[in-house]
């Protein structure tokens, strides 16, 4: 943190940004983690409980954008607090419909109607902040300590996928429920939109200073991330690319079919851990918090552990992360105790954390560096869209046969072994 004092950030304030980032992928992924439950408890159709992601998905990869353009013209702070506020107003309507729904007073249909439209508070405002907040660091560092000031945001998601799970159990409390993760983040929120309003000074922009458009966060996700410059492009603007353009076209296309094998077999497993073990609903809960803690902490390992450790090529990356995300895959469709689905899920996460930045790193190194923006801008596309379908494509097929999602899954990431033989290093 001293290194980022010096550029111009102060330890407290980076702090504070820090906690803007940590608490949106917390919250959000300690609702992804307590909502198979809920659904049950509800006797809502598992589909269109993985439906309202696909929803808040779609307004977050729409409007990202948009709010990114934002804040370069209204400022940083401004966004941030939308982005904030739009993440408590989601989380608090979310908590207190589900309340209502599993005390009775609201019909199922009727909750899950009033649940679903409180998401796209999330996906449709609380994307502003991702951005506001990179932007406003890139704008107050120097280029020698940007891109750790930028690694230390990315980081902030990553966290926050393992502290949402972990923590969803212990907020489910006597009166509330399982709706209480979902209250008690909502009051977190209020706390650091305060600390934004108090604490962090208004700025008007000078200059562009565009941030990345980050990724919803779910568990086991990453952020995506991009340097930046004062001007918004580390390396200028190069040729408009193209999404067929040869260089990029195979990492791409590996990207979007391991994206939406990933995003298929995060969204059936909460339900999957529900019926292998066919325990009371609040055991359930604990034992989903556990995998889904295990998963998240696995893909980590793999981003901040074993890839700057083992310095792999992208090939190497893709070829051992998919034929762990298939092993994974294996695992967790056939055992029926906690500990092999733990162990199942936590070696296709890690599949899933080699692959990703394989993914990435192999897109960005088959361009010049003028193009680099642009590739950025498509990757993150590749990463959001896999979330839009995929997870109720999942549970439509979990419905037909509950080991099916995985050993699709598996068989696609087989089949993407193969595939990434053919790629140039």
């Amino acid at each position: 943190m001293a290194t980022l004092a010096a550029s111009g950030i102060p330890r407290r304030r980076m702090l504070l940004l820090f906690a803007v980032m940590l608490i949106a992928a917390a919250g959000n992924t300690a609702l992804q983690s307590v909502m198979p439950a809920i659904g049950r408890a509800l006797e809502i159709p598992d589909f269109w409980v993985s439906l309202a992601y696909t929803w808040s998905a779609l307004l977050w990869v729409l409007l990202a954008p948009y709010w990114a353009r934002q804040s370069d013209k209204r400022g940083r702070k401004p966004l941030m607090l939308l982005g904030t506020m739009g993440f408590v107003g989601s989380m608090a309507v979310c908590g207190l419909v589900l309340w209502a729904g599993l005390s009775g007073w609201l019909l199922p249909a009727t909750t899950f109607m009033v649940f679903a439209a409180a998401r796209s508070l999330y996906g449709g405002f609380g994307s502003a902040a991702p951005p506001a907040v990179q932007a406003y660091v890139a704008a107050r560092t120097d280029p020698e300590n940007r891109t750790a000031a930028l690694s230390v945001l990315a980081s902030s998601f990553g966290l926050g996928t393992i502290i949402g799970p972990a923590l969803a159990p212990s907020f489910i409390l006597p009166v509330v429920g399982l709706a209480g993760p979902l209250l008690v983040f909502a009051g977190i929120g209020v706390l650091v939109a305060l600390a934004i309003a108090l604490l962090l000074p208004s700025d008007t922009p000078r200059h562009r200073a565009r941030g990345s458009i980050s990724n919803e966060p779910s568990i086991g996700g990453r952020s995506s991330q991009t340097s930046l410059s004062e001007d918004g492009e580390d390396f200028g603007e190069g040729p408009r690319l193209r999404w067929r353009d040869k260089r990029l076209a195979p990492w791409l296309f590996v990207g979007v079919i391991g994206g939406h094998g990933h995003a298929a077999m995060l969204g059936v497993i909460g339900f999957l851990i529900i019926d292998r073990l066919a325990v009371p609903l609040d055991e359930a809960q604990q034992a989903i918090g556990i995998v889904l803690m295990a998963g998240a902490g696995a893909t980590l390992l793999a981003q901040w552990g074993l890839i700057p450790q083992l310095r792999l090529t992208p090939k190497r990356l893709l070829l051992w992360g998919f034929a762990l995300g298939a092993a994974g895959c294996i695992v967790t469709a056939f055992v029926t105790s906690l500990h092999g689905l733990t162990l199942g899920f936590a070696l296709a996460s890690l599949g899933v954390g080699l692959f990703r930045p394989g993914f990435t790193s192999g897109a960005s190194l088959a361009v010049e560096r003028s193009e680099q923006g642009q590739v950025a801008g498509m990757v993150a596309s590749v990463n959001g869209a896999a979330f839009i379908i995929a997870p109720a494509a999942g549970v439509l097929l979990y419905g037909l046969s509950k080991p099916l999602p995985y050993v699709l899954v598996a068989s696609l990431f087989i089949s993407l072994v193969f595939w990434s033989t053919r790629l140039r290093d």
